[in-house]
């Protein structure tokens, strides 16, 4: 078995690079961190190239014939090459799928979708996709200003439900004009007075939702192309909610 201890590593350098999206563009692979990532990625047979794992790891783990290339590298390089403060150790080196043609051509219209309109915080986009991977939705689309789906905090944050539902990265416009053609209503999210109240909403079986930008909310451009825009009411004092608990709402209690 190959052994990496060394910073300098050339392999060392490539891998840190995967924490960016053009080192990922550009390599062709994109990084799972922790164990459950890792066997979450196994069970959906997603193309894994290498696995890299710690000594202390190692000394534990369960048969890893099944993986093409098993590297030991020391804890230094495990810190170096992870996003988080204290990782496992153990890592797999995972092949980025290539941009489809068409990325809406094959897309699950029975089930709803969550559309995610220049989500900045990983942290949101991960609560966000497992609340729709347990509300039954069949996908999520990150649209134009949305963090990269394989950002390793993105990954991350996602807890393995990434491998459980259809994610997309696309102008939302398009996807919207998708939804439309095949006569399904999409659904924006605004704290307005002139939208309607979800609760006053029977959604059919299948449909878009529009979350928007923390602070900014939705683009306008998308607000004025969906077929309502939607509010949660707020019985207390507070001015709004998280968009990802707001999502979550909107999501359970449209898809119903």
């Amino acid at each position: 078995m190959e052994k990496i201890n060394s910073l300098q590593n050339a392999h060392v350098k490539a891998w840190k690079k995967l924490q960016t999206k053009k080192g990922r563009k550009q390599q062709g692979e994109y990084l799972l961190d922790g164990w459950h990532l890792v066997n979450e990625a196994v069970k959906a047979h997603v193309a894994i190239k290498t696995l890299l794992i710690t000594a202390k790891q190692l000394a534990t783990a369960p048969d890893l014939t099944h993986f093409p290339a098993v590297i030991e590298i020391s804890e230094e390089v495990a810190s170096h090459i992870s996003a988080t403060v204290t990782p496992q150790g153990v890592f797999a080196l995972a092949i980025l799928p290539k941009p489809a043609e068409d990325p809406l051509a094959n897309l699950d219209l029975t089930r709803p979708w969550l559309l995610l309109d220049n989500v900045q915080d990983p942290g949101n986009i991960g609560t966000m996709v497992r609340t729709a991977d347990a509300a039954g939705f069949a996908g999520v689309a990150f649209g134009t200003g949305t963090v990269d789906i394989h950002q390793p905090k993105v990954e991350r944050s996602m807890q393995g439900s990434q491998f459980h539902l259809q994610l997309v990265s696309t102008d939302l416009s398009e996807l919207v004009a998708r939804f439309h053609q095949a006569d399904l209503p999409v659904y924006g999210s605004e704290l307005n007075p002139e939208a309607a109240q979800y609760l006053d909403i029977d959604a059919p079986a299948s449909f878009g939702l529009i979350m928007g930008n923390e602070g900014n909310g939705m683009s306008a451009a998308l607000l004025a192309q969906t077929d309502k825009n939607l509010y949660i009411p707020i019985k207390g004092r507070a001015e709004s909610l998280n968009v990802a608990i707001a999502a979550g709402i909107l999501m359970f209690g449209l898809y119903r």
